[in-house]
């Protein structure tokens, strides 16, 4: 609050939960700023709605599939991201789902929980020794990607990677193949691309009919990456062994059938959720706001 007072600007400050879209409207009219996070979608009729004195949108995220860029584009609008700030948060939190869902954590703390009787023996809850030669391969070597691969190199993991500029090569130990080499080959399949129209449901159940059965995938890009429907099938049949997810294709609706599916872990959408992380992101996101009323270009504009 204190560095947008500081902006000299009136103000308007939402609630903790998101807005309607006639409350949007409502606020963002004759807003020459507009602060947003994913859970807001800024299409061309609330750009419209915001009046020709609107500047500058500046979403509090990486992802901007949220925000019509075109058409802020097209408006004279800057739309800015949150790059840089939560890859290591993101990253950890990745890690902790690869770990959560390969050892079966969340699984044996509802069995310890449900009060069944129990009695240790070597088979119990057996998983993926990710340490142990496993392959992580990582559809989208961003900035968070090549975070989460050192990850995976301080676990000794062989790592493979898909980037839009290259299919072969490697880099920093990590070996860039395309996407179905990928998905054959790995143990971990770990979603971290964008969503566009060219991604939404790169992961449908020809995807996962080419992943080995003791694999696992992990989400923490954008849901709509992800065919929800394939997966919870991939699941109950036994195509691979297990998934965690923390991001869905419509939140914050979760699709039921993914609270039943067996070998799933979930989490609402929170990778980037650490304290100093989080604080980062607004700061960075007013810091845009800032430079572009003062007549600057914007410090991570969306290109």
């Amino acid at each position: 609050m204190d560095r947008l007072n500081s902006l000299g600007r009136p103000v308007r400050i939402g609630g903790e939960n998101p807005p309607s879209r006639t409350e949007l409207e409502r606020d963002i009219a004759g807003a020459c700023a507009a602060v947003v996070t994913i859970t807001e979608r800024i299409d061309a009729t609330a750009i419209a709605a915001a009046g020709s004195g609107l500047q500058v949108i500046a979403n509090v995220a990486v992802g901007y599939d949220n925000i019509d860029v075109a058409a802020a584009a097209a408006a004279g609008v800057t739309v800015t991201n949150t790059p840089g700030v939560l890859d290591n948060a993101t990253a950890d939190h990745t890690f902790a789902l690869i770990l959560a869902a390969t050892r079966r954590v969340v699984e044996g703390d509802r069995f310890l929980r449900s009060g069944q009787d129990w009695i240790w023996g070597p088979r119990m809850m057996v998983g993926l020794d990710v340490s142990a030669g496993a392959t992580l391969g990582i559809l989208g070597y961003g900035r968070i990607g090549r975070a989460v691969a050192r990850r995976a190199h301080a676990f000794d993991m062989t790592v493979l990677a898909t980037t839009r500029s290259r299919t072969s090569g490697e880099e920093d130990g990590v070996r860039f193949v395309d996407t179905d080499t990928l998905l054959a080959d790995s143990d971990v399949v770990c979603v971290l691309t964008p969503l566009t129209p060219q991604t939404r449901h790169l992961i449908d159940a020809a995807a996962l009919a080419r992943m080995k059965p003791t694999a696992y995938l992990v989400n923490t890009a954008r849901g709509g990456v992800v065919d929800e429907v394939a997966l919870v099938d991939a699941l109950t049949t036994g195509r691979i062994s297990g998934a965690a997810l923390d991001v869905f294709e419509n939140e914050p609706h979760v699709d039921p059938a993914l609270l039943t599916a067996p070998n799933l872990v979930l989490t609402p959408h929170i990778a980037s959720a650490g304290a100093a992380t989080r604080d980062a992101m607004g700061v960075l996101a007013v810091d845009n706001v800032a430079t572009v009323l003062s007549g600057r270009p914007a410090l991570t504009p969306v290109r």
